[in-house]
This record gives C-alpha cells, sequence and structure tokens, in this order.
C-alpha cells in the first residue's frame, strides 16, 4: 500500500502524515560516488539484485555483523534504503552526514514512535526502509530477532527482502572494527517474504506469529547464502572488547 494523492495511507494508524520524510536526494544522487569510493577500499560484491522489487514499499531486514552494515545497505542495496540507525551516532559531522543521507534516528533506550512514524512514511511513499532485526551487532546469526521488520510489513503490506551480509567484519574483530583493505565483502539479497496487511488494531499475538515465520525465512536464506558463497560469519564478538546493544521499537 503506498500513500494516494490525497494522503489517506498516512492518516491511518499509526499517522505518518505529522512527520517529515526523511531526507532522500544526497541519498539518491550520492550513491554511485559512494559505491566507487567504497569499491576502491573493499571488494563488495551483490548477489541477486534481480530479487529486490523494483518499485513499490520495501522492508530491508538484515543480519547485523560490522559497524559499516548500514552504509553498505543504503549505498548498495539496488534502490536507496533508509536505514533505521542508532540515535547516538547522530552527533557531529557524522551526525550530520547521516541526517543528509536521509538515515532514520532510533532511540533503542525507550519507546520511539517517531522513528516508526518516520519510517511508515518512507513506506507509504513507496520508498524502502532498512532495519536489523538483531538489533545489535553480533554474530549475524539471528538468534534473536526483534518485531520491527515485521511490524512494518505488516501496517504498510511491504514485502520484507532479507539481505545476508558476510565479510564486513573479521572472525576475532570487535564492534566497531573494520574489514582489512581489499577485503571482500558480500551482500546476498534474498528472496521477498509477501506477509500481507493487518488492520488496527494489532494484537502482540499477531505481530509475533508473522515475526515467528519471517525469522524462519530469514534463517533459511541465511544458511543458503553461507552455502552460496562458500563463506563464513565471524563468530561472536570478543569478549574483552565493547559490546554494543540496541532496542528496536516494534508496536
Amino acid at each position: 500500500m503506498t500513500a494516494g494523492s490525497d494522503g489517506r495511507a498516512h492518516r491511518e494508524p499509526p499517522r505518518s502524515d505529522r512527520v517529515e520524510h526523511p531526507r532522500r536526494g544526497l541519498l539518491t544522487r550520492g550513491r554511485p560516488a559512494s559505491r566507487w569510493l567504497i569499491r576502491r577500499q573493499y571488494d563488495v560484491r551483490v548477489h541477486h539484485p534481480e530479487r529486490f522489487p523494483a518499485t513499490g514499499p520495501v522492508v530491508v531486514a538484515a543480519n547485523h555483523i560490522g559497524v559499516i552494515d548500514g552504509p553498505l545497505l543504503a549505498i548498495f542495496a539496488p534502490r536507496p534504503v533508509h536505514a533505521l540507525t542508532k540515535i547516538e551516532m547522530f552527533r557531529g559531522v557524522l551526525g550530520r552526514f547521516l541526517h543528509l543521507t536521509g538515515q532514520i534516528p532510533l532511540d533503542r533506550g525507550q519507546a520511539d514512535p517517531g522513528s516508526v512514524r518516520r519510517a511508515l512514511r518512507v513506506l507509504r511513499e513507496g520508498g524502502a526502509v532498512g532495519v536489523f532485526p538483531e538489533g545489535t551487532r553480533g554474530d549475524g546469526e539471528l538468534r534473536s530477532f526483534r518485531r520491527g521488520a515485521a511490524y512494518l510489513g505488516l501496517v504498510t503490506g511491504a514485502p520484507v527482502v532479507p539481505v545476508t551480509f558476510l565479510g564486513s567484519r573479521e572472525p576475532g574483530g570487535s564492534s566497531g572494527s573494520l574489514p582489512p583493505r581489499g577485503a571482500r565483502i558480500d551482500l546476498v539479497i534474498g528472496h521477498p517474504v509477501a506477509l500481507g496487511s493487518m488492520s488496527w488494531p494489532r494484537t502482540a499475538e499477531q505481530v509475533g506469529a508473522v515475526n515467528a515465520l519471517l525469522h524462519q525465512r530469514m534463517r533459511e536464506d541465511l544458511a543458503a547464502a553461507i552455502d552460496e558463497t562458500g563463506r563464513a560469519l565471524p563468530g561472536p564478538l570478543p569478549t574483552h572488547g565493547p559490546v554494543h546493544s540496541a532496542k528496536e521499537h516494534d508496536d
């Protein structure tokens, strides 16, 4: 479902007509140059871009193993992605850049309906929103799986497209570490999962059931991506380094 000319979809609960659409000019115009610059540092390979819907709203759900996963998702996905990004990143020069590139700040410490409404605004206008269901960087095995992607899909009817990151953090690397120069990084786009739409009110049980289905499908796509590329996940974060946590608003 996308917003019509009269904005009816934006007025459905939760309403998204009272928040601004994240900026999109630099996100769209800057992607070719950004891809060129990043590929001077890393061997980035995008597998199965044809699986990504060419038009309409899309929720992009990815595993999360490295600090550069968010920028890679925004820049290398077949379409521009407005990713939910922890609010702590929106400081200083980096924060200004994230705002200019249309990323969506997410307050992990409390319920953040504003970030959800901004994500819904993007989806209801036919755009793509990125979510990391694990809620934190880690081993990327999708052991934990928060409900945000399922919720956004159910509210808007947007398909959820799984993305598997491999190589964006080296084995033994800390939460904030970068791969070495020349490292190969794979983004494997999975098969879209059509969840359908569910009218308000949506119960926690309904969202939970759909989330369990999505979790299973993403685990299957993760295994297929590992098998196809011959790559391995980096394993757990080292215990001696700082481990970042994240709380994703899901209702």
